[in-house]
């Protein structure tokens, strides 16, 4: 018993200056904390402060375990004189056991004479520590989730994730096993993560402790269900969520967005939201309409809710230095703050410096100012972009926050712009909040964050990624993924090979999360103000006739498709928002008994019944799918049925995009 300590919920060990204590937090859950010289700390970052708890703690000799559930953690202590440095020393080894009793993880060991350190606190002189923590790898193990990254890997064994934010990248540090386990690095510090064929390994780069999350289930529904309640789920999408949002770079007038949304109208198209993006403000930071571009922003919300759509409003955390707001935020240290040289963190359009969102004050001085400016003229939606934040340069360790240092806390940020905006509308009443985001990370879900994939190209190879990364957003615990359909970059609505792209892009977007066509398009349009001053120019056309007749028939189809996928896609929202189940699933996710489905990087399931498999090559017009066994499938196309664990080929002329509905699903596909 002198080797640890017992309470109701938790096991403690103590040794040659290390505390570790393993807590019951959730379902089947345990939570790992380890500080040197110290206590462990309460952090909030992701995991949610659950109910009391007991757990069952069995101490033996030198060995103890700790079971929450079907998961059980032990803890061996080992006492042993240490040739080497001749004196005593101390050591403590982690494993995870299911509730089969077979190990799922295990801390990396000694390695006999290599004298290895599963957890390596490495000091930072007058500070914190970095920290490398080791995992042993198990033979024949898939992993899956860690967020967005810009790849086509669906299975990330053997791969590295730099722990940190970019734009098009969103570090979520959730995995999800093939052995039955989830893993949550609960730590926000900039770091790696490496799932290497001989270890696993994180990395922080400065922390103040080691903090992680183990959870078990016997299907990644269970996995995905505690990970979920641990660290919160999205409120419930509200019905403008489910059909299609219009959006481009940008609406440069009131008078030019009322006139897509009118043209949209008398076409008969069906728009939930319409967006008006960047700058339609005088400054950065200034967060407000210009007055001669945007006259009278309450009227045009009034006549768009006559049309039936809500409008949605850009906004940047970053406060250009000519704002009429820099000065007053500056001296209520509201601004992140360089460490080292100018003061100045993006020159887009101007020098400017990043909000500081990770102080409480800051978030609610930031709501006031959109309320004032937005929300009073009718304005709900808000588009929080530049979330990670992105920096002119990804110098990480030269910021600062009321919180700490960008390297030891600076993953938050998205998380804590999607809350100041979140706490915000649910204190005013707004009802099922949305907001879209270029960012998040683990918890960002339970602040109504839609996620996009960022600026990412218009290209095939784009595309690819983006299916990728949706699913893996899924399996971190964001439900709400989107993309710019068509890319964002270098899209010319003149070229017949970007009307392809754009086609097919249209066609997986139907099966997103949400539905929302986006891009800075070419030819390009200056703008300039009356007194013939310049502003930011606009992006070409981008609506669904701006692409050519044979297009805008393919475009105006699918847009009424996402019209009468409605119910189902809100059945999938409400799932998501009881259960944290993604509504974009990778195969395995629905069946994980198929060893085929664990591979599949190029067809998903949107939801339980439909099986989509788009078209992501230029020039193709068929297609090889995969049906998985236990359940008939139905051609959505052909209306042929097919038996499952087969592949089959099937025709996919630019018109269609490969469509399987499980045998007995409710679901309506056609007019």
């Amino acid at each position: 018993m002198r080797d640890f300590e017992v309470d109701d919920d938790r096991l403690t060990w103590r040794g040659d200056g290390e505390t570790i204590v393993v807590q019951a937090w959730g379902t089947d859950s345990l939570r790992v904390r380890s500080v040197l010289m110290g206590e462990v700390i309460d952090t909030d970052y992701a995991l949610l402060a659950l109910a009391d708890q007991s757990a069952a703690v069995e101490v033996t000799g030198a060995v103890a375990t700790i079971t929450n559930g079907r998961l059980t953690a032990r803890l061996t202590s080992r006492a042993f004189y240490d040739e080497q440095t001749q004196h005593d020393r101390s050591t403590c080894a982690i494993e995870f056991l299911d509730g089969a009793g077979e190990v799922v993880l295990r801390e990396l060991g000694v390695g006999g004479s290599l004298k290895l350190k599963a957890r390596a606190f490495r000091p930072i002189v007058g500070g914190d520590h970095a920290l490398r923590v080791s995992f042993e790898a198990s033979p024949g193990e898939k992993l899956y989730g860690m967020g967005q990254y810009q790849q086509e890997i669906l299975d990330i064994k053997g791969s590295t994730f730099e722990l940190a934010h970019r734009n098009s990248q969103a570090s979520v540090p959730f995995v999800h096993s093939s052995l039955g386990y989830g893993f949550l690095w609960h730590d926000p510090a900039i770091g790696r993560a490496t799932f290497a064929t001989n270890r696993t390994e994180w990395t922080a780069e400065s922390t103040r402790q080691l903090d992680y999350w183990v959870t078990v289930g016997d299907t990644p529904t269970e996995i995905t269900r505690h990970y979920t309640e641990a660290t919160g789920r999205a409120p419930m999408m509200p019905e403008h969520g489910l059909g299609f949002w219009q959006c481009k770079l940008r609406y440069s007038s009131q008078e030019e967005l009322l006139a897509v949304a009118r043209e949209h109208k008398r076409r008969g198209l069906p728009m939930d939201v319409i967006v008006a993006d960047f700058f339609h403000w005088p400054q950065m930071g200034d967060f407000r309409f210009e007055e001669e571009f945007w006259p009278d922003p309450k009227a045009m919300v009034t006549e768009l809710g006559e049309l039936g759509i809500e409008l949605m409003v850009s906004v940047w955390p970053q406060i250009a230095v000519a704002s009429e707001n820099y000065a007053e935020l500056r001296r209520r240290n509201f601004l992140v703050k360089a460490e080292r040289g100018m003061d100045v963190h993006m020159s887009f359009e101007g020098p400017s410096a990043f909000y500081d969102v990770t102080n409480p004050a800051a978030r609610e001085h930031l709501w006031t100012l959109l309320k004032r400016n937005y929300v009073d003229h009718g304005i709900t939606l808000f588009w929080l972009d530049e979330a990670e934040p992105e920096y002119g340069e990804y110098d990480f360790d030269n910021y600062r926050y009321h919180l700490g240092s960008n390297v030891q806390i600076g993953n938050l940020y998205p998380q804590l712009f999607a809350r100041a905006v979140y706490d915000g509308q649910v204190a005013d009443g707004i009802a099922d909040p949305v907001n879209l985001l270029r960012c998040a990370w683990a918890g960002s879900q339970r602040y109504g964050a839609l996620v996009w994939s960022g600026d990412i190209h218009s290209t095939f190879t784009d595309l690819r990624r983006q299916v990728v990364a949706g699913l893996h957003m899924g399996i971190a615990g964001i439900p709400w993924f989107t993309t710019d359909i068509g890319g964002f970059h270098d899209g010319d609505a003149r070229d017949p090979a970007f009307r392809e792209l754009l086609v097919r892009w249209f066609q997986f977007g139907v099966f997103c999360p949400v539905m929302r066509l986006h891009g800075d398009r070419r030819p390009y349009s200056d703008v300039t103000a009356a007194d013939g001053s310049r502003r930011l120019r606009s992006g070409g056309p981008n609506e669904l006739w701006s692409f050519g007749e044979e297009t805008y028939a393919v475009l105006a189809d699918l847009v009424h498709l996402r019209e009468r996928l409605r119910p189902y896609t809100r059945d999938l929202m409400e799932r998501a928002h009881l259960e944290g189940t993604p509504v974009m699933r990778a195969m395995f996710y629905e069946f994980p008994g198929d060893e085929r489905c664990w591979d599949l990087a190029d067809q998903y399931m949107y939801g339980p019944d439909l099986l989509v498999a788009p078209v992501m090559h230029a020039g193709v017009r068929e297609r090889s799918v995969y049906l998985p066994a236990g359940t008939g499938w139905i051609d959505a196309a052909s209306g042929a049925r097919h038996e499952g664990g087969v592949e089959v080929r099937v025709d996919a002329p630019l018109e269609v995009v490969p469509v399987f509905v499980r045998e007995g699903a409710a679901v309506r596909l056609h007019a």
